[in-house]
């Protein structure tokens, strides 16, 4: 038996540069940190006793002979990526809900490749983890998705990643501690009580990079990084909200399908009470809000976003690691 525990993540800025269709024209960047939010994947070997071969539960169950028959996406291409012909039982349990725009579906992803890498007896490194991850999801798939939440759950950690066309690089983020720890409590994360399929809402923003019409706004949210970077270096928590605040809003000209009226009254209610600024995680219309706030309005804010459910979270960075084999 292998379990695997993967940290999902807070994408903060360059959303959006990590995808070929826009880095393998030009630099992209992103700058985001895990969370201490999990996918779990237990991986076991299958009694042969049953008349199927691959047990696959999730929020529903799966019961297949051949692995090419799963319905699920990334179960199915990360079996017929590493060949795993032996009855299989697989397992995902989650601390957060799916579709929610903090990188589950990848996370999930490398914690699983993670998981049949130690079955082998493989001990792999975070970049062969990242970068099957990123394969699997986009050229087996075929799923509309970037390349920051793969390589976010397998590092871990505050980090800066830059793409290029022929080349990921990762850099964590040296900061003191004490405005490490200022910044974690100046960050509310709430749910909106929508999730959405990722594919649907990226559908028109990858065909809007394609056609570069809207590389302005992506070179801006590019140029936030090291700024942003610059700013949580120097303890400068509020000037780092509101750049965050700016950047969502260049986000939103990428598609008309990223926001929609209910975020952005939920947005407006909590910056009129009083946060600094925030976006909504992921692909958009849906999912998790997050704002940087003053430690004295955080009453206020919560109070105005009183009907949605807080997450409490603290940074995370490990990445994805087995945490049993037995």
């Amino acid at each position: 038996m292998i379990i695997t525990k993967t940290p999902v993540r807070l994408s903060f800025f360059g959303g959006g540069t990590d995808y070929p269709a826009y880095f393998n024209r030009y630099p992209g960047a992103v700058l985001g940190t895990t969370i201490n939010k999990y996918n779990f994947v237990t991986v076991n070997p299958l009694s042969p006793f049953f008349d199927y071969n691959y047990r696959i539960s999730y929020s529903k169950q799966e019961l297949v002979k051949n692995y090419q028959d799963i319905i699920h996406p990334s179960v199915r291409e990360c079996l017929t990526y590493f060949n795993i012909e032996k009855g299989t039982e697989i397992n995902i349990v989650a601390d957060l809900p799916a579709r929610s725009g903090l990188g589950s579906s990848s996370t999930f992803t490398v914690g699983l490749i993670n998981a049949l890498y130690a079955l082998k007896g493989i001990n792999a490194t975070k970049v062969q983890l990242a970068m099957d991850a990123v394969k699997i999801e986009q050229e087996l798939i075929g799923e509309l998705v970037g390349s920051q939440d793969q390589y976010h759950a397998a590092y871990g950690g505050l980090s800066k990643i830059d793409f290029n066309k022929n080349d990921v690089t990762v850099n964590t983020i040296d900061i003191n501690k004490k405005y490490l720890k200022k910044f974690e409590s100046q960050l509310l994360l709430f749910f909106t009580g929508q999730t959405r399929y990722a594919n649907e809402i990226l559908d028109e923003q990858i065909k809007n990079t394609k056609t570069c019409v809207k590389d302005k706004y992506l070179m801006k949210m590019y140029n936030m990084v090291d700024i942003g970077i610059d700013l949580l270096t120097k303890g400068d928590i509020e000037s780092f909200g509101r750049l965050l605040d700016k950047s969502w809003n260049y986000k939103k000209e990428l598609s008309t399908k990223i926001t929609n009226e209910q975020i952005n009254n939920l947005y407006s209610l909590a910056i009129n009470a009083g946060a600094y600024g925030g976006k909504l995680a992921g692909a958009g219309s849906g999912g998790f809000l997050m704002f940087v706030v003053p430690e004295e309005r955080k009453i206020s804010i919560r109070k105005a976003l009183k009907n949605l459910l807080e997450v409490d979270f603290l940074f995370e960075k490990s990445g994805s690691k087995v945490i049993f084999k037995d």
